[in-house]
């Protein structure tokens, strides 16, 4: 389900995260599908819990997931867009462009990537 990558630069946390918004954006984890408890997440991937826990409270606060006491997480499907996320995206993403640019790719290509990925 989720892998994890320690040669990343990025924190663990921020990994399964990652790893949890791209399963529901891609909708491999469907709304209201119930997220591995912590306990048994950390156990799988060898982690702190607390690691899970920050991952978890993060997706929540982004509108990914929602908590019932004592009964676990759940998907709550994808939020509408926050502004702030898509910034966020945006800002990558311009800079992605511009090194692109720089390293010979035309207008034409990325155009075309842009069509590919959104099939």
């Amino acid at each position: 389900m989720i892998q994890l990558n320690y040669r990343d630069a990025r924190p663990i946390y921020e990994q399964v995260k990652d790893g949890f918004r791209h399963l529901i954006i891609q909708g491999v984890m469907e709304k209201d599908e119930k997220l591995p408890s912590v306990r048994e997440l950390a156990t799988s991937l060898t982690i702190n819990p607390n690691t899970i826990q920050r991952a978890y409270r993060e997706l929540e606060q982004e509108g990914y997931v929602y908590t019932i006491p004592g009964r676990g997480s759940f998907v709550a499907g994808v939020p509408e867009m926050d502004g702030r996320r898509k910034n966020e995206l945006l800002d990558s993403f311009d800079k992605t462009v511009k090194e692109l640019l720089f390293l010979g790719m035309s207008p034409e290509e990325l155009a075309e990537r842009i069509r590919t990925a959104s099939k």
